[in-house]
């Protein structure tokens, strides 16, 4: 199977161009790839297919074999992708995912894309469709007990359900102890992304997340929208947000006229391959 390793702010996947190879039970090739010791080494694996709706379709799947809905960061990689990689001659183009299509604006620089710009459309906060356990109409600053101590956590979805926490300093996290215990609680029937937010000022925030399906990574697309629309529904920040994150930094953007959330950030290509599957 022929590959190319990509990033986004360091959340690395491995992409397959299905225009032409064929890949067959992508979960368990997922698992299989994403060992970091008897594998590529990567959060997961993203397919990218044909559309009949879109330029293109996204089909992603975590480093466990589940299938993912949405992935901010693999959608400003496949943009670099299809176009570095002469797919497409388009600057502006439209990607079919599990969550909706996703309008792409590429900058490119000598050749190659170096900046994409992602519509990630509205933020969802209506609890059953998080999903989230509540009989609230919005989860907002909302108490919630794990391993024995109590949270206020805000609830939004961007195409996957996220819980934002928001903390002194993220680098005080234990995050693989807590991470899993709030990814799995009962609150969340599908699981769910968490993000631990540090609010540096009204236009910069720090951010690690853990994902369901993958632990921590180095950032996470649509965690960072969510994690921005949680800041203003608490009034921490304003709808201009640089988002540091473990890989690097994403801007987002929240048009409050249009309730559309912009994310602005950095691909890269890691390198080609082949692997025996």
């Amino acid at each position: 199977m022929k590959f190319t390793k990509m990033h986004g702010c360091g959340n690395d996947y491995v992409y397959v161009n299905c225009f032409e190879e064929k890949v067959e039970n992508p979960g368990e090739v997922s698992i299989k790839i994403s060992d970091r010791h008897f594998g590529i080494g990567s959060d997961g694996l993203i397919l990218i297919c044909p559309s009949e709706v879109a330029d293109f379709r996204m089909k992603m799947y975590n480093s466990d074999g589940s299938e993912g809905a949405m992935c901010g960061n693999g959608v400003r990689c496949i943009a670099k992708y299809v176009y570095d990689y002469g797919l497409t001659d388009k600057t502006f183009i439209s990607l079919e995912t599990k969550a909706g299509i996703k309008y792409l604006d590429l900058t490119v620089e000598d050749g190659t894309v170096t900046m994409v710009k992602v519509d990630m459309g509205a933020p969802i906060t209506n609890p059953a469709d998080i999903p989230a356990v509540s009989d609230k109409e919005i989860i907002v600053s909302e108490p919630i007990v794990v391993d024995g101590k109590e949270y206020k956590i805000t609830c939004v979805s961007m195409g996957n359900p996220h819980g934002v926490l928001f903390v002194d300093r993220t680098d005080q996290i234990e995050i693989e102890k807590i991470g899993p215990k709030f990814e799995h609680h009962e609150m969340f029937p599908d699981r769910a992304n968490i993000e631990f937010i540090q609010v540096v000022d009204r236009g910069h925030i720090k951010m690690r997340v853990w994902e369901r399906g993958a632990g921590e990574t180095l950032a996470c697309g649509t965690g960072t929208c969510a994690s921005v629309y949680a800041c203003i529904l608490n009034g921490y920040t304003d709808s201009s947000v640089d988002v540091e994150l473990l890989g690097g930094t994403i801007h987002i953007d929240y048009d409050e006229e249009k309730n559309t959330i912009f994310m602005t950030g950095p691909a890269a290509v890691a390198f080609d391959g082949e692997i025996q599957i």
